[in-house]
């Protein structure tokens, strides 16, 4: 886990960050996920100057461990000084080794958040859930101690002013935002009365307007009038060209794309808002659509 000295701002992971949620709701299951209903509590991942070290460590990797649903893990904590701002050492259990920096000695309040990291690392280690290269790994670490009601501890690390800043992990804040913010709309939690970092709170409410916006777009209903312009126009064209591809949105995980079915007609394809899984329903007006992964039910207008 890193501490961003310079702390970077923006959407640069958020593709992979959709995968990951894509890729937890696959390995998890709808029942699985679900099973992580509630955050972890404030008052059970607090710790205060006058607690003993490693008595409070102790007991917040305690909590850390019940709210990931770890069975028979012990987390054993040392300090030291290095140049990251955790590590853990992933072995067969049921014993795992955390080694976080010096300087949560005297910063006690963020042990939580560096623990959620490393603790569910454990948990994907578990899971046999990772992905290709170090960078995308750790995305998909801090995603999923988002999604599964920990990681807001790691938004309520970061802070700001004009000289000094401190981030953990490595999502963006308003990435951690939308992260969160996709898992307080699957739960109807509101976290937002959880944050004690101002600059934390404002990446959250950044982060749900990119969240919310994910289910604004067509061929959803909620599509606003622009959207829905474009994609009347993009219909056009797969329609007159039916032999080729549909002009699909941009990017690496097109917003829609049509596609020719056999027989005749069309059918168009698009990432379901809350876990990201694409479904394909037919062109044929107002449709009503069931996510098979995450039995989310969408209202269409294709």
């Amino acid at each position: 886990m890193t501490n961003g000295s310079e702390v970077v701002h923006g959407y640069p992971h958020l593709d992979t960050a959709r995968a990951a949620i894509t890729a937890l709701h696959k390995r998890l299951s709808y029942d699985g996920v679900r099973a992580y209903g509630t955050s972890v509590a404030p008052a059970d991942v607090a710790f205060a100057d006058h607690d003993d070290l490693h008595l409070g460590t102790q007991r917040v990797a305690r909590a850390l461990v019940r709210q990931l649903r770890l069975p028979e893990a012990r987390m054993i904590v040392s300090f030291r000084e290095m140049e990251h701002a955790a590590s853990v050492e992933l072995t067969a259990g049921p014993e795992y080794f955390i080694e976080l920096n010096d300087r949560f000695r005297k910063h006690r309040r963020d042990i939580g958040a560096a623990l959620a990291h490393e603790i569910t690392h454990v948990l994907l280690h578990r899971l046999g859930l990772s992905f290709p290269g170090t960078r995308d790994n750790e995305i998909l670490t801090d995603t999923v101690t988002t999604y599964l009601g920990a990681g807001w501890l790691l938004l309520d690390a970061f802070r700001e002013d004009a000289v000094s800043s401190q981030k953990l992990g490595y999502l963006t804040p308003e990435e951690f935002g939308y992260v969160l913010a996709k898992r307080a709309m699957v739960f109807g939690e509101d976290p937002s009365v959880w944050f004690t970092s101002p600059q934390g709170y404002t990446a959250y409410t950044k982060g749900r307007a990119e969240a919310l916006r994910d289910g604004q777009q067509p061929p959803l209903s909620a599509a606003g009038w622009n959207g829905r312009r474009r994609y009347a126009k993009d219909r056009r064209y797969a329609q007159d060209h039916p032999a080729g591809p549909g002009r699909p949105g941009p990017g690496p995980d097109p917003a829609y794309a049509f596609e020719p079915v056999p027989g005749g007609g069309l059918r168009v394809s698009f990432p379901c808002p809350t876990c990201r899984q694409r479904i394909r329903v037919p062109v044929r007006g107002r449709v009503r659509a069931r996510c098979s992964l995450c039995r989310t039910i969408l209202e269409c207008d294709t």
